[in-house]
């Protein structure tokens, strides 16, 4: 449980300030001054100030906040000294108010590539092609292979991981595959035609697959990337995971994925426990996950987040003026009312986990 805690602690802790340094060195970037960089909510548990602004850590650590010169966002108008100043955030063009906002979620994606950067130049583990079992009556069992064998090569083409032969299974569209076998010393061709059954993607939906019947093993090895290949294949991950981020979020609003899978504090505590018992690697891959969220959720169009402030943005280009105080206050109280709301119904499935599994 101590683990968990501490875990949980260290990941979220870690993750808000990426994010709201990204907010930091933009305002930095572009002669906006911060008053607070503030790590968490709630009462103060150390505070500092460096120059004009105060550096503070509060007591819950599920959120934070970079307060700039001329900005206000509970509704009320900035102060009109503090707006009127040169580095006040009000007085900026558009452009650079919507590259400090940008910057928060754009943070916690460039922390995610170079989390999954680091793991590919330190090496993931890769299953091997070898087979695990073959299933009775399937195309691979009719066609002599066995438990242990090593496919070596699929139409001709040497392969030495699992997910190039599933990947060359699926895509032959029902056409005979050609399987280089090694078993031992012994090293044979044969020709398999994959049979199409239903399968599932990863949201649950059914779809057609085809496959030959084998399963693979748990031998894998540990593969490990040059500098450059490691930057671009964290960078790919990284795009990778933005999209079945937003297709979770699609498949939500659909039905197709259920709303008991949307997970709160509670489960990250749980899995980041996990995770850290597993191993650097393993927890290093679940904060880029979660870094990934934290990017794409806090760029949807909800006033409050940072996707919010960039609708406002796009309404001020629009008018050619800022929106009325009063309707971004309207705005705002709604964006708070859906986010407590949606951190609410989270806790309850948390709760609702433990309680009965």
């Amino acid at each position: 449980m101590v683990t968990s805690v501490v875990a949980a602690i260290v990941v979220l802790g870690m993750l808000i300030f990426v994010h709201e340094l990204g907010h930091f060195l933009a305002c930095k970037r572009v002669g906006v001054g911060v008053l607070k960089f503030s790590l968490g909510f709630g009462p103060t548990i150390f505070a500092r100030r460096v120059g004009e602004t105060e550096y503070c850590l509060a007591a819950i650590p599920l959120g934070g906040f970079v307060k700039m010169i001329g900005q206000e966002d509970d509704g009320s108008e900035p102060d009109p000294v503090l707006a009127a100043q040169p580095n006040s955030f009000a007085v900026k063009p558009l452009w650079a108010r919507a590259f400090i906002v940008v910057a928060g979620p754009l943070g916690n994606l460039i922390f995610a590539a170079l989390l999954l950067s680091i793991l590919f130049a330190t090496g993931v583990p890769v299953l091997t092609s070898t087979v695990g079992k073959v299933s009775e009556g399937m195309p691979a069992a009719q066609a002599g292979l066995q438990g242990g064998d090593e496919i070596v090569a699929v139409n001709g083409s040497p392969i030495s991981r699992w997910e190039d032969l599933s990947g060359a299974i699926r895509a032959s569209d029902g056409n005979p595959v050609d399987l280089a076998v090694r078993r031992g010393d012994k090293e044979w061709n044969v020709s398999v035609v994959p049979q199409r059954t239903e399968g599932k993607t990863i949201f649950g939906e059914a779809t057609p697959i085809y496959v030959i019947g084998v399963e693979q093993s748990s031998n894998f090895v540990m593969e490990r990337s040059n500098p450059i290949m490691a930057v671009w294949l964290g960078i790919q991950r990284t795009g990778e995971l933005c999209y079945l981020t937003v297709m979770t979020l699609v498949k939500l609003f659909q039905g197709v994925v259920s709303t008991s899978t949307v997970g709160g504090p509670l489960t990250i505590m749980t899995e980041a426990g996990k995770q850290a018992h597993n191993g650097f690697a393993a927890l290093a891959f679940f904060m880029a996950l979660l870094s990934v969220n934290l990017g794409v959720l806090n760029l949807l169009p909800i006033p409050i987040l940072d996707g919010g402030h960039l609708v406002f943005m796009g309404i001020e280009k629009i008018l050619g003026r800022p929106m009325e105080i009063r309707h971004r206050d309207i705005a705002q109280q709604v964006g708070m009312f859906l986010l407590i709301s949606l951190m609410g119904f989270a806790l309850y499935n948390d709760v609702r986990r433990l309680l009965i599994g």
